[in-house]
């Protein structure tokens, strides 16, 4: 009996190795190909894995080259928790890396039963080498690319910057995030038993970079501005503020700045408030700078000219309940003299006689309530209202730019018509090749340059915006002066400060806006507070641009003296 189950048993081992051995010769001599296929598969399963090849975000450059954002290789330190879990070398690990070893131990605590955990990212390829030299058992290095920023906080609003992991969060970095971002490649490498590389294979599919972007900024007129706006923000101890300046022929934004700013590549620290790009996000009622667009209003409607006269006697004008006054009694004074000395009481009688229709229909013809268009993530459209019924003191507050909003951006575009003949053109962020997109005519090339005029009367002597003038050049603008609205309404002593204004205004090249949130002190208007950023602005600009002074006889006298406040 014992002897049959032996045999048995012996039976069937004898079986089974004949089909192992079968199987074998089978894999080897009788089939080779596909039998060495077989074995090889099985074997890169164990052993050959795929790595992900991070691809190059591409380049962002001003107009002429200069870099704004450029990907710099780094090295991010990952480990594989199961095999390090278990070293004896993690207070070694802990010392190199600056890391604390509680804090080291709680990560890995965190991520047992793991294979993959990130330990640093983006350290620099002679700290990464320091570190993986060290040969510490289920640590590794993973070349990636940190985004850099040359420019720093001159361009950090308008830019923006990405995540940890190379994707746009804010700014041209995120509106522009598909165009820029590349497609990863794909490389095989050999592991050993231990989950050590031991062999790179090559590249199974080489990584895609992103393309680059060209910003119509001028780096130089960005740097220019950004000093010029922060000394006027300190000078006055305002709160905010916020320049752009546009090529009055092309619509391309030439000079985006804003004050408080950031530094995006340090952002410890970072108060939400100081990335806003306000000169795009933030509206204002842009009080007597839209005066200019009234102007329009009455010249469209044939009843005025630049010299029709307009009694402003006795200084002062009742409407409802309302009273508008002028600073003095200008009496009978020329309708070109009204915007100079930004008259209330003449800009009333315009709006009573006009009505709000033709003067509403100017302000949306211009662009004021309508998106700029430029694809700027958090771009503002402000309001231009349309109410069914209005009352006579907001048909005349309209004609004030009171009762609206717009963003600084909003007002160039709005000014940049009369610099480029009567066409709209649309805005740009990004430099513009070939052909330019064709322009919207708004308003007659006759009207536009009698406007023109009119604006360089108001930088005149007698002018609101004397501190705007420019040596050497012809310039034109209007000032604005508004009272900050509150929660209970307007507030007495908070004002911002506007000046949009066109140069040289005898062949336009820019239009800059300036606007200054909350100006201290006596010198809060337009006139006292943002009429000399434009001026000292507008002088580097047009030096820089290679814009030769006017004639001496096209010259304003250029001796400052007290703006006025409107």
């Amino acid at each position: 009996m014992l002897a049959w189950r032996f045999y048995l048993v012996l039976a069937v081992l004898c079986s089974l190795l004949a089909l192992l051995v079968g199987r074998i010769l089978s894999l080897q001599v009788l089939d080779t190909e596909r039998g060495r296929e077989f074995l090889q598969n099985q074997g890169e399963r164990r052993a050959v894995r795929t790595a992900e090849i991070p691809a190059y975000r591409g380049v962002i450059t001003d107009r002429r080259g200069e870099p704004l954002a450029v990907s710099t290789p780094v090295v991010s330190i990952w480990a594989d928790p199961r095999l390090l879990a278990t070293s004896e070398r993690l207070p070694e690990l802990a010392q190199v890396m600056g890391m604390d070893l509680g804090a080291l131990q709680q990560k890995l605590d965190s991520y047992q039963g793991k294979r993959f955990m990130y330990l640093q990212r983006h350290r620099t390829p002679a700290d990464a080498r320091f570190i993986l030299e060290k040969r510490i058992r289920g640590v590794y290095g993973e070349r990636e690319y940190r985004r850099f920023y040359p420019a720093g906080e001159v361009a950090a609003q308008l830019v923006g910057f990405t995540n940890v992991d190379g994707e746009g969060i804010a700014g041209l970095e995120l509106a522009y995030d598909a165009w820029l971002q590349g497609a990863s490649g794909k490389k095989k490498y050999i592991k050993d038993l231990h989950g050590e590389v031991v062999r790179d294979i090559g590249v199974v599919e080489p990584p895609r970079p992103g393309k680059d972007l060209r910003l119509s900024i001028d780096l130089r007129l960005q740097y220019l501005q950004h000093r010029e706006l922060r000394r006027a923000v300190t000078a006055s101890g305002a709160e905010s503020g916020s320049i752009v300046t546009l090529d009055a022929r092309t619509g391309e934004i030439l000079a985006m700045v804003n004050y408080p700013v950031y530094n995006p590549n340090s952002r410890k620290g970072l108060k939400p408030a100081h990335m806003r790009n306000r000169a795009m996000t933030d509206v204002y009622e842009p009080g007597s700078t839209m005066k200019t667009l009234t102007l329009v209003a009455a010249l469209e409607s044939g009843r005025y000219t630049p010299d029709t006269l307009i009694d402003t006697s006795p200084g002062r004008i009742r409407v409802g309940r309302k009273v508008y006054p002028d600073p003095r009694n200008y009496g009978e004074i020329t309708l070109t003299r009204v915007i100079q000395k930004s008259s209330q009481v003449g800009v009333t009688k315009l709006a009573l006689d006009l009505g709000h229709e033709p003067i509403w229909e100017v302000f949306n013809r211009f662009g004021i309530g309508q998106p700029p268009g430029t694809g700027f993530p958090g771009e503002s459209t402000g309001v231009l209202p349309n109410r069914p019924r209005w009352h006579t003191t907001e048909k005349v507050s309209l004609a004030f730019g009171y009762g609206i909003t717009a963003s600084p951006l909003q007002l160039a575009g709005a000014y940049a018509v009369f610099a480029n003949k009567g066409l709209r053109q649309p805005v740009s962020l990004v430099a513009l090749e070939g052909e330019l997109p064709p322009g919207d005519p708004v308003v007659s090339p006759e009207i536009a340059g009698q406007v023109l005029q009119v604006l360089h009367a108001v930088t005149g002597e007698h002018g609101t915006a004397r501190k705007a003038r420019v040596p050497g050049y012809r310039v034109g603008g209007k000032t604005g002066t508004v009272h900050k609205v509150g929660p209970q309404g307007y507030i007495d002593d908070q004002y911002i400060a506007l000046f949009a204004g066109v140069a040289p205004s005898n062949d336009p090249r820019i239009v800059t806006v300036v606007v200054i949130n909350e100006p201290q002190g006596e010198a809060y208007g337009g006139g006292a507070a943002a009429a000399p950023v434009f001026s000292r602005v507008t002088a580097g600009a047009l030096r820089l641009l290679n814009v030769p002074p006017s004639e001496l006889s096209d010259v304003a006298d250029t001796a400052e003296s007290p703006g006025g406040a409107a």
